[in-house]
């Protein structure tokens, strides 16, 4: 920690980059250092790969104007901070950025949680015990000795909020952090409801067709149960990328199976595939299995081909991936 502190304190211009389709804790994190950087006087940007457009429910974040689009992102950044990414494939169309600012001699400092990260960069702060990235962007703001306030605490507290499924799996500490941010003047119920709880109508409707086709196979996942549900390009049509990844949410609740996946098609036989798991299987190593990662109880991973492959692979992978 100390370490990327110092690497940070100093620097003039800093780049920092989340995932492709980025999430709260992604984006929180990414912004809540940046604006902290911004504030020391340093030249800060903050990008990532796709979608074009900065999800809806995550643009109150950005109070300093730090998001620029992907072909702003200067081509060798002198130092990259990448957050909450487990492995380059996760940049998409910025991936190129971390072996040329490597390659023109810049640093790239990979700032992460996941088990599965592949540590791509020239200095690594990872945790794989923190319950998100926002945890240990919050430390690292405390050893850059920068205030935390409203815009700050609201960037990391929307990270903690959605990754701890609202903090159902944080620890006595991370609660600790969280009642810190309050403190700071985050208001809970504001920063919340856009994340978690708001939906267009037409929600409803693509919700009910997709959840018409989920299927329980109770015998796969090594006889704890899969349940499985597929949102086709024609179903996600008019949706905001939040609507789509919210689906899994109410899939999971499904009590006779340990394993919950969702094929989301991104184009034409190209499928983003999110898994959760209840408690017992390790899908972070069935994940790894197929090209993707991230932790036991929740990862993905790119797939292209027709569904009824994907779920074939899928059950071979879930059959061979540890019990916990």
């Amino acid at each position: 920690m100390g370490a990327a502190a110092r690497l940070l304190a100093g620097a003039p211009d800093v780049t920092l980059l989340a995932h492709v389709n980025p999430d709260a804790d992604a984006l929180g994190s990414a912004l809540a250092v940046g604006l902290a950087l911004h504030r020391r006087g340093a030249v800060v940007r903050v990008s990532f790969g796709e979608p074009e457009e900065v999800p809806e429910s995550l643009r109150d974040l950005d109070t300093a104007g730090l998001l620029v689009p992907p072909e702003k992102v200067p081509a060798a950044p002198p130092l990259l901070v990448v957050m909450d990414t487990g492995s380059l494939q996760r940049l998409g169309q910025l991936g190129d950025r971390v072996a040329a600012t490597i390659a023109a001699g810049g640093q790239v400092l990979v700032v992460d949680h996941h088990t599965s990260n592949t540590r791509f960069g020239t200095h690594h702060l990872i945790d794989e015990h923190a319950e998100a990235t926002a945890v240990l962007a919050a430390q690292l703001i405390d050893a850059l000795r920068a205030p935390l306030d409203e815009p700050v605490a609201r960037c990391l507290y929307a990270g903690l909020v959605t990754d701890t499924r609202s903090f159902r799996n944080a620890s006595p500490s991370t609660h600790l952090l969280a009642a810190r941010l309050l403190s700071a003047g985050v208001d809970a119920e504001a920063t919340t409801r856009p994340l978690l709880d708001t939906h267009p109508f037409a929600w409803l409707s693509m919700l009910s067709k997709v959840l018409g086709g989920a299927r329980l196979e109770p015998e796969a996942a090594q006889g704890l149960g899969l349940v499985h549900a597929v949102v086709r390009l024609s179903d996600a049509d008019g949706m905001r990328s939040e609507e789509v990844d919210s689906v899994i949410d109410v899939v999971r609740t499904t009590a006779e199976a340990e394993v919950t996946a969702v094929l989301k098609e991104t184009a034409p036989d190209t499928w983003s595939v999110s898994l959760r798991a209840a408690s017992r299987i390790d899908v972070g190593k069935a994940a790894a299995a197929l090209g993707g990662g991230g932790h036991r109880l929740a990862s993905g991973f790119i797939a292209t081909g027709r569904a009824e492959d994907v779920l074939t692979a899928l059950r071979a992978a879930l059959d061979k991936a540890p019990v916990l």
